[in-house]
């Protein structure tokens, strides 16, 4: 058997919304099961997110910290966001958040991972971009403007293999910086060479 995830869906019987909000909506399907019986799963319907590991010509990756309610914490993250453009290329929405966020912009990009967060209870799908050849925008390019949560998050450039060591220690919670950090240094073993193209399709 091949170990490769694979599309499926089994019949749906019945499907109850409870919440629908800014950007989530709670659902409850009733969901047939292979011998018959029918059952409840809750979950949560999500637009999808891309996230950035930016690597600069030193082999440092660009972190930011931001408070997450849900988990009451600061949590160092990569920068991220919502794909909440219609029609926009996951590329190109990870670059608009790396600039958003943090200033930066880079020359290189490449698919480092694609993820589910949390496929028992949401269908959030995230992809994690690498970027290199990062670069400052120049005075004056952004005007977006930071509120709430992300009006201060603080930057560090920290060496990769330093960031390793600290998602393997238990100092970085956030699912996408953990997967993202631990595939780039993966990928870094032969130079980023069987990195995806940045716009290679989704499977």
């Amino acid at each position: 058997m091949e170990v490769r995830d694979a599309h499926e869906e089994w019949k749906v019987d019945s499907s109850v919304e409870h919440l629908r909000a800014r950007v989530i909506t709670a659902v409850t399907d009733a969901v047939v099961m292979p011998d018959g019986e029918i059952v409840d799963r809750d979950y949560v319907v999500h637009p999808g997110s891309v996230a950035v590991v930016a690597l600069d010509d030193r082999g440092r990756v660009l972190l930011l910290r931001q408070y997450r309610h849900p988990v009451r914490r600061l949590l160092w993250e990569l920068p991220a966001g919502l794909r909440d453009v219609d029609g926009e290329p996951l590329h190109v929405g990870a670059a608009r958040e790396l600039a958003e966020e943090t200033g930066y912009r880079a020359g290189t990009w490449h698919v480092l991972v694609d993820a589910f967060t949390s496929p028992g209870m949401a269908n959030e799908r995230t992809r994690i971009f690498l970027a290199r050849d990062v670069t400052l925008l120049p005075e004056g390019e952004s005007d977006f403007v930071r509120r709430h949560e992300e009006a201060d998050m603080p930057l560090a450039w920290i060496p990769l293999s330093d960031a390793v060591r600290r998602a393997m220690a238990g100092m970085i919670h956030n699912s996408q910086a953990v997967a993202g950090i631990l595939a780039a240094y993966a990928a870094s073993v032969d130079g980023f060479a069987s990195l995806r193209p940045a716009d290679a399709p989704e499977a």
